[in-house]
């Protein structure tokens, strides 16, 4: 498609491109924000809805997995209806899905409109990225990207400040209250800017295909979400769910191959850029939002912090990934396997800095740590952006960046989930470990010294004993948590060899 069919009427102008780009990326960003703001509020709703630290983890992780299911299907809805037409559907729909989670009156009703948000606002981030890439030529893509980038993360750099502040004053509600007025904006912004040629008809969407893929994500999802409660393979839940999640898998990529009109075209995978760039953009995934999940469940807990606080330090690591995107803006014309390099290693950096906090944590050291770790978010958006889908023909990138958010997503839910079930099962282990050296059979309990402040002989002090255990070793169990996402930030190192770059023609 040339650009000069991407607008009705022939060429766009510049300020019809610059009011399209600022659209579109605003819409991105506001999506990016229900994400960033949730977090916030994650320990206010577990108090308020009565919900384990798992349990609330859902909040997140079914937004996620929605937003997965529905990214592959972007490309669907974009050839039926029409790349304008989705995106109105798209944002009405996430606006009131928004609107629902401030009213949700149970933990059940907020999943559920949680992953009613996640699927309408599925289509938003690759729709918005591949019409803004047909808009310009391939030579500006690295500014484009840039620019696109830097915008999505300046929402996510205000929303845990400004979230973190409603809900200490108000309450968790506010969160997604606050984003009703801007998404309405943002609708009223595609009707009037977002003008796109398609040509729309009976578009054939793979049924088996999609309903396998969804199955297999779900089972998937459903197994790591409940495993650490279930205990795992002793559970026939947990089997059944694992082996439902392989057995659809199997039959997906089964089908992909063999069909006609596969849902999702395995052609794509010969371009040898586009599933290594697919294999980082899962890393990339799962090191985006491990620590947004872990730090204010940490902070709260274990330190007491107020929301304001948490939102304030979590705004940190949303001023480090925008300083990444600015850098990247004059930047990227180089290597991207470079900054893939860079951007990754910060964040392993990061991930070792944090798996050093001990209970005595600093305010200092969470700000700084989280700085870097979204700098090193900053420096990847463009280059996987470049090396995923650079080499893609125009006429396939509504699929490609379908699955390139796609991965993203799955990373990102799966990695979540993990953690949190490491914290969860490293606390029950380290208690057990910790609890030995304090019961009162302990030899170190005979000399008075040792003991501390500490009182045995009463009630309240032997609760307090144990309160302190059961902080220590949850503590513990972060950074445990901190170490895993070090370690899977390291992994996608040697992917870069396999990347093949060559420098774009002006």
């Amino acid at each position: 498609m040339s650009q000069a069919e991407t607008v009705v009427g022939g060429e766009p102008s510049r300020f019809l491109r610059a009011a399209q780009l600022f659209t579109l990326t605003t819409s991105v960003a506001l999506y990016a924000m229900t994400i960033t703001i949730a977090n916030v509020s994650l320990p206010q709703m577990q108090g308020a809805l009565s919900a384990t630290q798992d349990q609330i983890a859902l909040v997140v992780t079914f937004n996620i997995v929605a937003t997965a299911v529905t990214t592959p299907m972007t490309g669907w809805f974009a050839a039926r209806f029409g790349r304008r037409r989705t995106l109105i559907f798209a944002m009405g729909g996430f606006t009131i899905a928004t609107l629902l989670c401030g009213l949700a009156t149970g933990l059940t009703e907020l999943i559920f409109f949680r992953f009613l948000q996640g699927a309408c606002g599925a289509p938003l981030a690759p729709l918005s990225q591949a019409i803004t890439l047909a808009s310009y030529p391939k030579a500006k893509h690295g500014m484009v990207t840039s620019i696109f980038g830097m915008g999505v993360v300046l929402g996510p750099v205000f929303a845990p400040t400004l979230g973190g502040f409603l809900s200490e004053a108000y309450s968790w509600r506010w969160v997604f209250f606050m984003m009703v007025p801007l998404a309405c904006a943002a609708f009223v912004g595609i009707l009037v800017f977002v003008r796109v040629r398609d040509d729309t008809g009976a578009a054939r969407l793979d049924w088996t295909g999609f309903l396998a893929l969804a199955l297999a994500i779900a089972a998937f999802q459903f197994m790591l979400d409940r495993g650490e409660r279930a205990a795992w393979f002793e559970s026939t839940e947990i089997i059944l769910e694992a082996v439902l999640a392989g057995a659809a898998f199997y039959f997906f990529v089964v089908h992909i191959l063999t069909s006609d009109n596969p849902f999702v075209n395995p052609r794509l995978f010969l371009n040898r850029n586009f599933t290594v760039g697919l294999l980082m953009t899962l890393i990339f995934g799962m090191v985006n939002f491990t620590p947004m999940v872990l730090l204010p469940t940490l902070l709260q807990s274990l330190k007491g912090y107020p929301d304001s606080i948490i939102g304030l330090l979590l705004a940190a690591r949303s001023c480090g990934t925008l300083l990444g995107f600015i850098f990247m803006f004059f930047a990227n014309k180089a290597d991207p396997r470079i900054w893939v390099v860079c951007g990754f290693s910060l964040q392993a950096g990061a991930g070792l800095a944090m798996a050093g906090f001990d209970i005595h944590v600093t305010t200092f050291d969470v700000a700084w740590t989280s700085f870097v770790q979204g700098l090193g978010v900053g420096f990847l958006w463009v280059p996987l952006t470049l090396i995923t889908i650079g080499t893609i023909p125009t006429k396939d990138l509504p699929s490609a960046s379908s699955l390139f958010h796609l991965f993203r997503n799955i990373g990102s839910s799966m990695h979540v989930s993990l953690s949190i079930a490491l914290v969860i099962h490293m606390s029950k282990v380290n208690y057990a470990q910790i609890s030995e050296g304090v019961s009162a059979f302990a030899e170190s309990w005979r000399y008075p010294w040792a003991l501390g402040g500490w009182n045995p002989d009463s009630t309240a002090g032997l609760a307090a004993i144990g309160g302190e255990v059961r902080r220590q070793a949850a503590m513990i169990g972060y950074i445990d948590a901190f170490y895993f996402y070090s370690f899977t930030a390291m992994t996608v190192l040697p992917l870069v060899l396999l990347v093949r770059w060559r420098k774009t023609a002006p």
